[in-house]
C-alpha cells in the first residue's frame, strides 16, 4: 500500500478530485487530501473523509498536533498528485511560495514522485506565465498530466479540461512503479 497526497485546488472540477480519491483508495492506496480554502468551496472536506476514511486537511493551523502535520504527510507521503491545479497553486509551487496548507506540503517534499492535472480556462492555461510556471516545475521535477480538450465549465471548447481520471490513475499508477 502506498501513501499518496491528493492535493485539491479551488476549480469547478475539484468535484472530480473526489472519484480519484475514491479509485486511489479502492487500489488499496492510503490516500490523505489536502484541500486549498477555494476548493472547499466546491466540495466539501466530508466527502473526501467519506471517500477515503481519513480526515482531509485544509487549514495549515488548526491541523497542528504533537507532530507538524505537513510536514509529516509531506515526509511519509510515497507520491503527490495535485489535481485539478489551478493556475494560483501552480504559480505558488513554482515560485516557492508556502501561504496555505497545499502549497506548504509541497515546498517541504523530498524525492517523492510529484504529479500536476491543470484544470482551467484554455486562455489561461496558454497564458506565458502559467506556461512558464509549468516549465519551471518540470525543472524542479513535477511531472504535467496534460488538460484535455473539452466543453469547460465557461461554456467555451477547447484545451484546459481536467485529464480523465483514468488518465490520472493511470499516472499515478506509473509512478509509482517507477519509483520502486
Amino acid at each position: 500500500m502506498s501513501r499518496i497526497v491528493l492535493g485539491v485546488c479551488g476549480s469547478v472540477a475539484a468535484y472530480k478530485a473526489a472519484d480519484l480519491a475514491r479509485r486511489l483508495t479502492v487500489a488499496g492506496h492510503a490516500v490523505d487530501v489536502v484541500m486549498t480554502r477555494a476548493a472547499t468551496e466546491f466540495v466539501r472536506p466530508l466527502t473526501f473523509r467519506s471517500l477515503t476514511g481519513r480526515e482531509a486537511h485544509s487549514d495549515l493551523f488548526a491541523d497542528q498536533h504533537d507532530d507538524i502535520r505537513h510536514i509529516t504527510l509531506a515526509q511519509r507521503a510515497d507520491l503527490v498528485v495535485v489535481a485539478p491545479a489551478t493556475a494560483a497553486t501552480i504559480a505558488r509551487l513554482a515560485n516557492g511560495a508556502a501561504d496555505d496548507y497545499l502549497s506548504t506540503l509541497c515546498l517541504a517534499l523530498r524525492q517523492q514522485p510529484r504529479l500536476l492535472a491543470p484544470a482551467m480556462n484554455t486562455a489561461m492555461y496558454d497564458h506565458p506565465a502559467v506556461q512558464a510556471n509549468l516549465a519551471r516545475l518540470i525543472d524542479f521535477g513535477w511531472r504535467v498530466i496534460e488538460p484535455a480538450d473539452g466543453l469547460l465549465a465557461c461554456g467555451q471548447v477547447g484545451r484546459g479540461a481536467l485529464a480523465p481520471v483514468d488518465t490520472i490513475v493511470a499516472a499515478v499508477t506509473a509512478a509509482l512503479a517507477a519509483a520502486d
